[in-house]
């Protein structure tokens, strides 16, 4: 006597289970909740964002915060098709993220210290991603959510100990560079002694915002044309000193233009216009950067390939 035979299952694999569990119709709406969440704890932290816009808008050094978010929006819609196949898992991990949040806000209130309260309210957005859509979709959403720090301001109590340091450096710099192309110099402090006028190297020109729009810049060019990690992070990491090397740069140009031309070179449009060049110029130093380490990454990979043989 012959057992029936037993059908072959024919239920989902698992890659498909995680895809129905995906397109299930309570995705949207876990979606459409932590869309909502988001929304009101932007309204709930409406006034502390009113300020970091005002903050952007009147101090230049971090004017580049008005581009983060949009960049971050387009991060996150650049990842729609790995986020329509992630499974959505709501994780209670999040409530790590919003109980630092919480933390962080109440530092802020106790300490009228504004950067703790911005960060609460990027850590408050990654809390509820994680709590309400959970690992899953988190991991794929972490490099927009990460990015959001970018548009936080440093207090300005670091600013003061990291603003000096980086107008001395500055001034060292341009001093050798002028000593080198034969102009008399002497630094004292900030301030290089020409012969005939002293140029006073500013807070202003200290380079902190060269380092926070270049540092900016480097992250989003390193996360478009970059594919290894380690590029990634070289490229992120050099804009520091980028920045530094091309500001001294920038101070030694405006240093040659007061030698010859008096100290009104130090003011206006001429100053304006070595601003843009200088940072257009960081920009391309970055350009080479890059090409250099695809260069040494091909040359790597043809000296494996030939040691394989």
């Amino acid at each position: 006597m012959t057992s029936p035979a037993i059908p072959k299952q024919s239920g989902p694999a698992p890659a498909q289970s995680a895809a129905r569990v995906a397109d299930a119709p309570g995705r949207k709406l876990a979606f459409l909740s932590t869309a909502l969440l988001c929304a009101l704890c932007a309204a709930i932290f409406g006034p502390i964002l009113y300020y970091l816009v005002q903050h952007w808008n009147l101090v230049p050094d971090y004017s580049h915060g008005f581009l983060i978010a949009p960049l971050a929006l387009y991060f996150a819609w650049e990842r729609r098709r790995l986020l329509a196949r992630a499974p959505v898992a709501p994780s209670w991990w999040g409530v790590l993220p919003l109980a630092l949040g919480a933390l962080s806000l109440a530092i802020g209130r106790l300490g009228v210290e504004l950067m703790s309260m911005r960060v609460a309210f990027v850590l408050t957005l990654q809390g509820i991603v994680l709590l309400m859509l959970g690992r899953h979709v988190f991991r794929v959403l972490a490099f927009p959510l990460l990015f959001l720090f970018l548009m936080v301001p440093l207090p300005q109590s670091l600013v003061n100990v990291i603003t000096f340091p980086l107008q001395l450096i500055a001034t060292d710099l341009a001093v050798e560079g002028l000593y080198q192309l034969g102009i008399p110099a002497l630094r004292e402090g900030n301030i290089i002694h020409l012969a005939h006028h002293p140029l006073m190297v500013a807070e202003a020109c200290s380079g902190l915002r060269s380092v926070m729009a270049l540092g900016t810049l480097g992250v989003v060019f390193a996360y478009f044309f970059r594919k290894s990690s380690l590029e990634r992070l070289i490229i992120v990491f050099s804009t520091l000193p980028i920045a530094i090397l091309v500001n001294a740069f920038r101070v030694g140009l405006t240093g040659i233009a007061t030698h010859r031309w008096g100290p009104q070179a130090a003011d206006g449009w001429i100053h304006m216009t070595e601003g843009m060049f200088t940072f257009l110029l960081a920009f391309g130093l970055l350009l080479v950067e890059a090409l250099l380490l695809s260069q040494l990454v091909a040359f790597a990979r043809r000296r494996r390939a030939r040691a394989a043989r």
